[in-house]
């Protein structure tokens, strides 16, 4: 009973058992709480005991531990999740950190096999194992959800394979596009985030379990059954490497990045085609709220939201990188500090990535209102350039001229393109004919760019049932 007591009076007294050997006083209140990380750390205990118990299972495979005492642990450490999953833990500052809080708790239920649990290893291989399985399960938690955001984009893309709507440069109208095409810009470059964190989780799928505080461990410990027991690929090969190395972390808060990037892009677009002077989308009540004093408004706060998250995910980039960028081989107190941006960087891509799918699964098009839009401002010009082009032979440069000057005429007169005579285009260039007035609508403009990724509704088509092929493994085609 008195070596149950051992972690209990630990949580208890101002010093900590687990280290303080050394030491006769307990660490002064400001030490306590720069040290401690259990206030945030706590939400790696699922990746802490799955280690611990591929650790104590190797232990009892190569005679470290008796199988007695491998029962216990195992027995305790299930005890110990079933605890905090159940909100019954108690966790302790004083204690430090999970790995502290988790093992003390242990040895309360199991006695002095929860102390045998250590051999063979350090905290700062520990922690390593533990953010290496955090990141991989998160990627493979955003593996799905991207998966969705692009499925919910191919849906909307399919429904609008044939929706005009005007194509920018410089948020300037350039050439009529599709909204279906514009849609499917978005899924490639998830495809592209997709394979961003693809690459991050097969460089970070090797276990540093074995490498102890930084040398490796005396105890004839077997790093590559920990390794194929957590699912890695191998262990990692270089002892200092494994207690130091954050690489990964960096490359998944990178990867954050650029994907919060594009959804910042997207929301962007979404509060402009929402605004009252363009009228391209709506979002329903589950998408928008209301102003406390102008009764009319409905405010795309999820998209403006989603585009702010991008903030907070960049500077937890360059939070890492500043926090390591003088660190020498191997761990120092300041990695602790690794872990508050990892885990709000990927809270915050987490809550983007949802709240998007949400709003692309809820927006409704305003067809008509584009069209409107895409057939404004001479967005058919370059099509009468071409024209000039292929049916009369002008270089492209003189056709160039040609157009601007009927675009002045026309600009003069406040009329569209088709709307001059033949009589006024014959002026500027003799060569014209009738003819030219059926590449002058938005409809032939875009049926007309079928080349490879074009936005032609017929391109656009085939592009939905290529794009569920690749990034859904499906060969559904036109779901409307």
């Amino acid at each position: 009973m008195a070596r149950k007591n051992t972690a209990a009076r630990a949580r208890k007294s101002g010093s900590n058992t687990m280290w303080g050997g050394r030491y006769k006083l307990g660490p002064a209140e400001i030490m306590e709480r720069i040290n401690a990380s259990i206030g945030f750390d706590r939400r790696l205990y699922a990746q802490d005991i799955a280690g611990s118990l591929a650790h104590a299972e190797m232990l009892v495979a190569q005679g470290i531990l008796t199988a007695k005492d491998g029962r216990a642990i195992r027995r305790g450490l299930l005890k110990v999740r079933e605890e905090i999953e159940s909100g019954r833990f108690k966790f302790s500052t004083k204690l430090e950190d999970i790995h502290f809080n988790v093992e003390a708790r242990l040895t309360e239920l199991i006695g002095p096999a929860g102390g045998r649990l250590h051999t063979g290893r350090s905290r700062n291989d520990q922690i390593a194992l533990d953010v290496r399985l955090w990141v991989r399960d998160t990627i493979d938690r955003f593996e799905v959800m991207l998966r969705d955001l692009q499925a919910a984009l191919i849906d909307r893309a399919d429904q609008y394979s044939d929706t005009i709507m005007p194509g920018f440069t410089h948020l300037q109208t350039a050439q009529p596009i599709t909204f279906g095409h514009h849609l499917l810009a978005y899924v490639e470059m998830i495809g592209r985030d997709r394979s961003r964190f693809a690459d991050c989780r097969a460089r970070l799928n090797e276990s540093p379990l074995g490498a102890a505080a930084l040398a490796g461990s005396p105890h004839p410990i077997d790093p590559r059954k920990t390794a194929r027991a957590l699912g890695f690929d191998r262990p990692m090969a270089n002892s200092l490497d494994a207690v130091s190395d954050r690489d990964y972390v960096i490359e998944f808060i990178a990867a954050a990045s650029t994907t919060a990037v594009h959804l910042s892009r997207l929301s962007e677009e979404i509060v402009i085609w929402c605004s009252a002077p363009f009228r391209f989308i709506s979002l329903s009540d589950a998408f928008t709220t209301g102003s406390s004093i102008m009764p009319q408004k409905r405010n795309p706060d999820a998209a403006e939201l989603t585009r702010a998250k991008v903030g907070r995910i960049v500077g937890a980039f360059v939070a890492l990188c500043t926090i390591l960028k003088g660190l020498p081989l191997t761990y120092g107190k300041d990695m602790q500090e690794d872990k508050e941006p990892l885990f709000d960087a990927a809270d915050s891509l987490e809550l983007g990535i949802a709240a998007m799918t949400g709003m692309v699964r809820d927006l409704k098009a305003n067809p008509e209102r584009m069209r409107a839009v895409a057939s404004a401002d001479y967005s058919v010009a370059t099509d009468l350039a071409d024209w000039l082009v292929r049916k009369v032979g002008l270089p492209f440069r003189q056709a160039h001229h040609v157009t601007g000057r009927l675009v002045g005429v026309a600009s003069d007169k406040g009329v569209d393109l088709d709307k001059l005579s033949l009589a006024e285009m014959q002026a500027i260039e003799p060569s014209i004919d009738r003819s030219v007035y059926r590449v002058l609508t938005v409809e032939a403009s875009v049926g007309a760019r079928k080349s490879f990724g074009g936005t032609a509704p017929a391109n656009v088509a085939r592009s939905v049932v290529e794009a569920r092929r690749r990034f859904l493994g499906s060969a559904k085609g036109r779901s409307r």
